[in-house]
């Protein structure tokens, strides 16, 4: 290959590593506007503190296990990975670009622990769950697993990245239980409203932003412009999953719901995740469609069944990963899975059943093993430090439990030996 190719598609693929890494900024946003001002520096930090943990155990144990030489299940060489040279992609830009969706995964997975779990659990499951838990999902799909080896089509994470980190989210969020005042003895639900729209708007909009690296920087070339037409794909869905979204909390409601919306559209960027690089537009504006539309009943379903899920990481990540994976069994053309060299055709375009059967396999094995697995490693977690703050550390507000200090302080009440002034404490009012 001619070497200004090779320097273009290492030059690709690292600035899709930067857009990736600059989503944990839309996360953020994302996570503290959605939750409550009492807690919204305990949210920044420990989203720097895990990444920069996560990047260095996914160098130490992860990246090996993900694509490292093995078996079907796991892989078993390159551990404290020492990247040398290579005549294609450097290996050491490809570690930084997969280290990045390793950590994303990460982050959605705080969805589950929002707003009441201790500092020291973020740590502890962080070593887990990049060590051992998303690598070996990883290593399935993307490092030559057994999944992989049926053709399951996940271009660039539907189900590696986005619904290992909601299982991961759903274990802790019904091992830890509602926020306190979440929901009442009858079973009904009152409604915890984050502190700053704005803020979330904005974390969707740098989500939307950095995803073009996370889809379009998974052809990992610039040579052919391939990646210029899956972020075209990318684009449609995610337009699609916000107008969706919109228009079905406006129809349900009477009012439409800016939430749902935002939610809607970061359902239509996942969706389209797996399935950017397999199908034609007019099925990626279907994909995003259908996600904002689920969108809606999802976020409500959760609720009825009493599952806190504070930024709606099941709803987003999970209900529309499998959604984005199980599309790809309907909609991927025979053209782009021969160009892409992964799998077959779907059922509307003459493929038959078979991939729809490899798609709803990945995302079986790959949510059982999430769940189960992170079930465990959270209560082996739980028994050894606890997982939840006490009562009166959770009313006062994590800023001040974990961390000594508010993210806004300010705007807290604070009072002389550590209270906090009562209205402040109300849960959905501080």
């Amino acid at each position: 290959m001619d070497l200004t190719v090779l320097g273009l598609n290492a030059i690709w693929v690292m600035l899709a590593f930067i857009l990736v890494l600059f989503m944990q900024g839309g996360f953020i946003l994302l996570e503290t506007g959605s939750t409550r001002m009492k807690n919204a520096g305990h949210v920044a930090g420990k989203t720097i503190f895990t990444v920069g943990l996560g990047v260095l155990v996914y160098w130490a144990v992860g990246y090996a296990f993900a694509f490292g030489e093995g078996n079907s299940f796991i892989g078993l060489e390159g551990f404290l990975f020492n990247p040398g040279a290579d005549e294609s992609l450097p290996p050491s830009i490809f570690f930084l670009f997969q280290s990045a969706f390793a950590v994303i995964s990460l982050s959605i997975a705080w969805g589950g622990f929002a707003e009441r779990a201790k500092l020291g659990v973020y740590l502890l499951f962080t070593l887990f769950f990049v060590g051992f838990i998303y690598p070996v999902i990883a290593h399935w799909i993307w490092g030559g697993g057994f999944l992989a080896e049926d053709g399951a089509q996940d271009f660039a994470g539907s189900t590696v990245v986005h619904l290992t980190g909601a299982c991961a989210a759903f274990a802790a969020t019904v091992l830890l239980k509602p926020r306190i005042g979440r929901f009442n003895k009858d079973g009904t639900a009152n409604d915890i409203p984050g502190h700053n729209q704005v803020y979330t708007a904005l974390g969707v909009l740098i989500l939307w932003v950095g995803w073009f690296g996370f889809n379009a920087g998974s052809t990992v070339a610039v040579d052919d412009g391939f990646f210029g037409f899956v972020a075209f794909n990318t684009h449609l869905a995610t337009g699609a999953g916000a107008v969706a979204a919109l228009l079905v909390s406006w129809a349900v409601r009477g009012k439409g719901d800016v939430g749902t919306m935002l939610n809607g559209t970061l359902a239509g960027l996942v969706a389209i995740t797996a399935s950017c690089a397999f199908v034609d537009p007019w099925a990626a504006v279907v994909i995003g469609l259908v996600a904002g539309v689920i969108t809606v009943g999802s976020m409500k379903m959760f609720e009825k069944l009493r599952v806190d899920d504070p930024i709606y990481a099941l709803t987003v990540h999970g209900v529309a990963g499998i959604w984005g994976t199980l599309a790809n069994g309907l909609f991927a053309t025979p053209e782009l899975a021969e160009k892409v060299g992964v799998g077959q055709a779907g059922l509307f375009y003459g493929g038959g059943w078979h991939q729809l059967g490899v798609q709803a396999l990945s995302v079986v094995s790959a949510g059982t093993f999430a769940i189960a697995a992170s079930f465990i490693i959270l209560l082996i977690v739980k028994a050894v430090i606890g997982l939840r703050v006490t009562e009166e550390e959770e009313i006062l507000g994590l800023d001040l439990s974990e961390h000594g200090v508010y993210g806004y302080p300010e705007q807290m009440k604070v009072v002389p030996g550590g209270t906090i002034d009562a209205s402040s404490a109300v849960p959905g009012r501080s």
